[in-house]
């Protein structure tokens, strides 16, 4: 067979290099299918883990903006706007994402609530403690929203 199985363990940039030129010259036989379906199964979890991620960012800086009016500034402003866009380009490169929303933005707003936590002087106490959370997607997405008090 030529190819060495045992890659994978040892080296895995290598593994994935090899894997890559397998695919490339059309010798499926010689594949590594086992972790190379077990590597594209985590690809998927990966873009899942990065929505929740970047949501969970874009949500605690919109409690941030409700809950301490008197810090606003473009830093937050801007914080609000970057995860915006990068969260509509996940979406639009893997459109399968909306199937997750309400399940990531449950999750999101948990990260959310800990990142307000760490990041403020604010408690778990001070800020609404309801899942769902207490902005719907497309509100957090809406490029004009910013919630008030």
């Amino acid at each position: 067979m030529g190819v060495d199985m045992q890659l994978y363990e040892r080296d895995f940039y290598a593994w994935t290099q090899e894997q890559a030129t397998l695919l490339r010259a059309g010798r499926l036989e010689q594949l590594d299918t086992g972790h190379l379906a077990e590597e594209i199964e985590a690809l998927g979890r990966q873009e899942r883990r990065e929505l929740v991620n970047r949501l969970g960012i874009l949500l605690g800086h919109l409690l941030k903006w409700q809950f301490q009016p008197q810090l606003r500034g473009k830093s937050w402003q801007a914080t609000i706007i970057e995860q915006r866009q990068d969260i509509q380009e996940l979406i639009a490169e893997s459109p399968s994402l909306k199937a997750y929303l309400t399940e990531a933005m449950e999750k999101a707003y948990r990260k959310g609530l800990l990142l307000v936590v760490r990041e403020t002087p604010l408690s778990l106490q001070d800020l609404p403690d309801r899942c769902p959370c207490p902005y719907t997607f497309e509100q957090a997405m809406d490029p004009n929203f910013y919630p008030e008090e």
